[in-house]
């Protein structure tokens, strides 16, 4: 193996197993619990039967199933380094059980299996005490050879405990019961005991001597100093429950302070904060992986959103509201548009109110109201909305609150840098909006394969375009960079002082961009977007 590669957590685990000092593992029982593990310095994990069943409420007989606790497995092996040794019960089954276990085990990266010699369903080995029977011992050699045979990784690891002391058949039995399991192949002896001395593990390991490396799991003699076990000999210490004694006791009490106190003052400075939380939840990581992976653009992005018009056109609907508050599939159209724009990150949403303004009153917005909705257009609605910002502009785009869209229309805007961008449909021939909202647009290049590689910029836009130059139809979208919003907003004043635009649209705004030799990038598209202009269109927006 090159020594510039990390060991497996295998041979990781078989390194520890097979130290000539006395090594520590210490228990976990979830994806945190095992972090936290890792971070405070052991070297590997124990995980847990008593400790998983446990954490998910039920007995440690068996309750939770195999599939549930390999579930719990893999996200404790997903959130560490170090090798983890599965408290694997009886293998959860026959020889036949074990195998697929070893095979899902090795899967998951999982370095180790411990399994002890009682019978399926197992009860906890300080529960009942000598009254638990015990599982015949050739059954159990069969099946740690079974085990040994499934798996692939020759650095796997099975542990066999023994638990002759706990079923109260003493020291023979032990040896005799731990040298059949090593003759069949177990990697090392689990050699357990319920006295609150360490006289009978010591017993064994002084007739035992070094045939195979001695795991011990010193719960109940805890007073042990641990000097003793080095002196014998021992290869591995299991500290085996105690990160969720510790987590219970701690939540104990908090729990019971919350109720008492009815306020968090009493427990705050008691427990973790939160950051630590997103610190043992890595998710520093996540931020990074965002700014790698996900598209960009959109931070610092705002929307403005002209909706002061009734809509006419939608006769009844827009008697008592105005034609963004119509409803679409149970909710306004200008909810659609706020959830397209946010499913991006865009969050500043300024909406342009007019026509029955106290009708739009959607949370989280900004509103500016044009109070002269009637006797202007979206020009001065958008003036009005810039002005807003008072000097303060940041990346925006501008729709129109009764335009649908996909949230690829805003993404795709997002990511681009020039000043000012606009969206135009090549399928134009299936539009029927595009007199409302522009017209026709000629462009640079028509929407191809060597469109989709080039930057594409707009010639013209409106109804005078020849028919054999018309590339589009103009979406109803524009993207303005600060620089162009700063632009906009001067410009849009020296528009409004002209009487004969104080009803233009954004497409006046548009021509008058072209005519002053600034340049619009293109966006084409087919689809994606929907201007609900008719009661056909209303029908239409209900499978959009």
């Amino acid at each position: 193996m090159n020594s510039r590669q990390p060991q497996t957590k295998t041979r990781q685990f078989r390194t520890l197993l097979q130290s000539e000092q006395l090594e520590f593992i210490c228990e976990a029982h979830n994806g945190l619990s095992a972090k936290i593990v890792e971070e405070a310095g052991f070297a590997g994990i124990w995980a847990s039967g008593l400790s998983i069943s446990a954490q998910f409420g039920v007995r440690d007989n068996n309750e939770a199933s195999w599939t549930q606790v390999l579930e719990d497995l893999e996200f404790m092996s997903d959130a560490t380094k170090v090798p983890i040794l599965l408290d694997g019960d009886t293998g959860y089954g026959n020889f036949n059980n074990m195998q697929r276990l070893i095979r899902k085990l090795e899967q998951r990266n999982i370095a180790a299996v411990c399994i002890e010699d009682k019978l399926f369903p197992k009860t906890n080995s300080f529960l009942k005490g000598d009254a638990q029977p015990m599982a015949d011992m050739q059954e159990f050699c069969g099946k740690i050879k079974a085990g040994k045979d499934a798996q692939a990784d020759p650095d796997f690891c099975i542990i066999a405990r023994v638990e002759a002391f706990i079923c109260g058949w003493g020291l023979a039995e032990a040896l005799r019961r731990a040298e059949a399991y090593h003759q069949a192949g177990a990697d090392g002896i689990l050699i357990h005991s319920a006295l609150s001395v360490p006289d009978e593990i010591l017993a064994f390991k002084r007739e035992w001597g070094h045939r195979c490396p001695v795991v011990i799991v010193p719960t109940k003699y805890y007073s042990t100093p641990t000097d003793v076990f080095r002196q014998h000999g021992f290869s591995m210490v299991i500290w085996a429950n105690h990160m969720l004694r510790a987590a219970v006791s701690t939540m104990q009490k908090t729990a019971r302070a919350l109720k008492q106190s009815e306020n968090l003052l009493s427990i705050e400075d008691k427990v973790a904060p939160v950051s630590e939380i997103f610190r043992l939840q890595n998710a520093a990581e996540l931020l990074e992986a965002e700014e790698r992976y996900l598209p960009r653009g959109a931070e610092g992005t705002s929307a403005v959103v002209l909706a002061a018009s009734r809509g006419e056109e939608l006769g009844k609907l827009t008697e008592d509201q105005p034609k963004t508050m119509v409803k679409i599939q149970g909710a306004p159209i200008l909810s659609h548009i706020v959830d397209a724009y946010n499913a991006v990150g865009i969050k500043d949403i300024l909406v342009v109110r007019g026509y029955k303004k106290d009708a739009v009153s959607l949370p989280n917005l900004t509103y500016v109201d044009n109070t002269e909705f009637s006797e202007t257009g979206e020009l001065a609605s958008l003036s009005l909305a810039l002005q807003s910002r008072k000097g303060h502009f940041q990346p925006t785009i501008i729709s129109y609150g009764d335009v649908l869209f996909n949230k690829y229309i805003p993404q795709a805007l997002c990511q681009e840098q020039d000043d000012y961008v606009i969206f135009v449909d090549s399928n134009w021939q299936d539009q029927t909006s595009y007199a409302r909202l522009g017209g026709f647009a000629e462009c640079t290049l028509p929407n191809s394969r060597k469109a989709f590689n080039a930057k594409v910029y707009l010639k013209q836009l409106g109804s005078e375009v020849a028919p054999n130059s018309i590339h589009g139809v103009w979406m109803g979208f524009l993207k303005l960079s600060p620089g162009a919003a700063a632009q906009v907003d001067t410009l849009l004043v020296e528009l409004l002082a002209q009487p004969g635009n104080r009803k233009a649209g954004i497409p006046h705004l548009l021509q008058t961009l072209l005519r002053r030799d600034y340049p619009i990038r293109v966006l084409y598209t087919v689809g994606h977007w929907l201007d609900v202009n008719s009661l056909d269109d209303v029908v239409q927006a209900g499978n959009f």
